[in-house]
């Protein structure tokens, strides 16, 4: 192998390292932004981080997205959509929609009740 090959693969090699490195960075989440939301939006009213309240909690909606294999895609959609949840106690309701069309805050808030 040339030499010139050899510096071309430890660059690819190096790039793709970097690029690969950086990936959780993108995935990071704001927590302290995304509880402030939350808290704003009045989600804690119904749900907590892990006992269930009128709603289900942080935790037991991360394992079931996880379950069905669901993305923040689907958790922003149940946020942003306002459609019926069904209660423990069987009533039926109209999810309250989060009060932001900002998608970055949306994505956020999404990954950081996943992330429990």
């Amino acid at each position: 192998m040339s030499q010139q090959a050899k510096r071309s693969l430890l660059i690819a090699f190096v790039a793709f390292a970097g690029l690969y490195l950086s990936m959780p960075a993108l995935a990071q989440v704001d927590a302290e932004a995304a509880e402030n939301v939350f808290k704003d939006n009045d989600c804690h009213k119904c749900h907590h981080a892990t006992k269930a309240k009128k709603g289900p909690s942080l935790k037991k909606i991360a394992a079931k997205y996880k379950e069905k294999k669901l993305d923040e895609k689907e958790a922003i959609k149940h946020m942003t959509a306002g459609q019926k949840v069904k209660l423990d106690d069987g009533k039926e309701e109209d999810h309250k929609i989060i009060d932001t069309k900002d998608a970055k805050v949306q994505t956020n808030v999404a990954r950081w009740m996943l992330s429990h």
